[in-house]
């Protein structure tokens, strides 16, 4: 069973289909007893087991498995597969990350008959990896995978807010790993973040709309199109930040989005900046957090009479390789959070994975005002590696080349 041959099979299968095609390769070459797969919801905090049989005609969310504690959690933290063999039990569990360049979109679990040697350590590996590629091909053309993320329904306004969200939560690559979170507020408050790759440059954006609801939702929807057309055409980033005032003068009516726009290039690391209104990112360096203070323009939208009126200035930021950068939104700065330390809790999610270090970030502000939020919670992380660090592989976890591989049999491996 190859990598290839997984994935022209389940190509082969409608999008629904395609799971059990995967399912049913593992029990007929691995004579495995169960074959499942679990995908992360859209806070990652649970996992939810689907499959073809599962139906998207129904009001009932998806049963959770919640994730803290738990084996599916370790796996996810450390993108390595892990076996679970109990003497008394006939079968041997085994949890692979179903990960595409750091993206953990969910788990493969299946139950074999007995301790997987490293070959089938590497078949069972590369099936998952090829699972991330099947349910990234298939996510656009049905509802399953979207209906089996979500815990609770969905405003109207929440579902135009996460439509507005890149496809992939976070980004692998040699040079740097990226990852943002969002909890939406009870009346959503019109956050978003995006990121894109160019061939020789990352970008990255957070925008805050004024409001709530569905007309925060709206004026998003306008300046984050806006910014994605120019950014599309070419403009550089005081361009982007002029189109989307522009729209919003145009269309916008009252309201203003404030927003960050920042992109780096990835031949050099030079940095480019613009500060539209926004609270001010901070970045982690040598175990220190600072607060970068940027010139700042006014927000997208707000009508002033001066002379800088449509003129966004591009800044520098001082990046450096193993340098931690955080955007963010007001909503980080909630008036139930204000005793928590934010810069404290930076540092204590130093080790952690941009995308962990976003989803503890979020839920520690959700957990200070007891699971209620006066205005959406955004964060965006970036680790920057720097241009010369290419000896890196993005495959899930843009581990270091020359890292030793997992234990894959045995207790131990429960414990990494």
């Amino acid at each position: 069973m190859t990598l290839a041959g997984v994935l022209e099979a389940a190509e082969a299968a409608a999008p629904v289909e395609s799971l059990d095609v995967v399912a049913r390769m593992l029990r007929e070459h691995l004579g495995a007893a169960s074959v499942s797969f679990l995908i992360t919801d859209f806070t990652g905090s649970s996992v939810v087991r689907i499959g073809a049989a599962d139906s998207v005609e129904t009001d009932e969310p998806a049963p959770r498995i919640p994730l803290r504690g738990t084996l599916y959690e370790d796996v996810i933290r450390t993108q390595q597969p892990q076996v679970e063999h109990e003497g008394e039990s006939r079968h041997v569990r085994v949890v692979a990350p179903v990960t595409n360049r750091g993206d953990a979109i969910g788990l493969l679990e299946l139950f074999v008959p007995a301790v997987p040697d490293a070959e089938v350590m590497r078949e069972i590996g590369e099936t998952a990896h090829a699972l991330a590629y099947i349910v990234i091909a298939n996510r656009s053309h049905s509802d399953v995978y979207q209906w089996s993320r979500r815990t609770k329904p969905l405003s109207l306004a929440a579902e135009i807010q996460h439509r507005l969200l890149p496809a992939s939560l976070a980004c692998e690559a040699a040079q740097f790993a990226v990852a943002g979170a969002l909890e939406p507020a009870e009346h959503v408050g019109g956050d978003t973040f995006d990121y894109v790759i160019d061939r020789d440059t990352v970008q990255l954006s957070v925008t805050d709309a004024m409001g709530h609801d569905v007309d925060a939702a709206l004026l998003a929807t306008l300046v984050v199109s806006a910014l994605r057309r120019a950014r599309r055409e070419g403009a550089d980033l005081a361009e982007q930040a002029r189109h989307a005032d522009q729209a919003m003068r145009d269309h916008g009516r009252s309201g203003f989005v404030s927003g960050q726009l920042l992109r780096i290039s990835l031949l050099d690391g030079r940095t480019e900046f613009v500060n539209a209104g926004h609270p001010w990112p901070l970045r982690i360096r040598d175990g220190k957090v600072e607060e970068i203070v940027p010139k700042v323009d006014r927000p997208f939208g707000l009508n002033v009479r001066t002379s800088q009126a449509n003129t966004y200035r591009m800044q520098t930021l001082d990046l450096r390789p193993g340098d931690r950068l955080i955007m963010l939104t007001d909503g980080m700065l909630e008036r139930h959070a204000e005793n928590l330390d934010l810069a404290d809790l930076i540092i204590r999610t130093r080790e952690l994975h941009p995308r962990e270090a976003a989803r503890t970030l979020i839920k520690t502000i959700v957990d200070a005002g007891d699971g209620h939020l006066h205005d959406d919670a955004t964060v965006m992380c970036l680790d920057w590696h720097g241009v010369h660090n290419s000896e890196r592989d993005a495959t899930n976890g843009a581990d270091l080349t020359d890292a030793s591989p997992p234990s894959t049999t045995g207790p131990a491996a429960l414990h990494r």
